[in-house]
């Protein structure tokens, strides 16, 4: 069964559990079509990594991250400037 196939039967599920409601069908054809894409894709994230697979970072660019900003690299450590006012 090709992609095409699968979504609208999908689609056809979708507005049967809904009700048969006229007027929705490019919405019900959206949703069949994401949940078809987030099934196949669940199947890739389940495949076990090999160190084949694995383009893994060195090491040593966690040394390079440095550190977290702290409250006084936002400028909250300074004192705020007085209000301008006109004359």
């Amino acid at each position: 069964m090709d992609i095409e196939d699968r979504i609208r039967e999908r689609a056809h599920q979708i507005w049967l559990s809904e009700g048969q409601p006229q007027g929705r069908a490019q919405a019900n054809w959206d949703m069949a079509k994401e949940i078809i894409a987030q099934e196949d894709g669940y199947l890739a994230t389940t495949r076990p990594v090999s160190e084949d697979t694995v383009d893994a970072e060195p090491a040593s660019l966690q040394d390079n991250l440095g550190e977290f900003p702290t409250l006084t690299d936002q400028g909250e450590g300074s004192p705020p400037a007085p209000p301008q006012t006109k004359k």
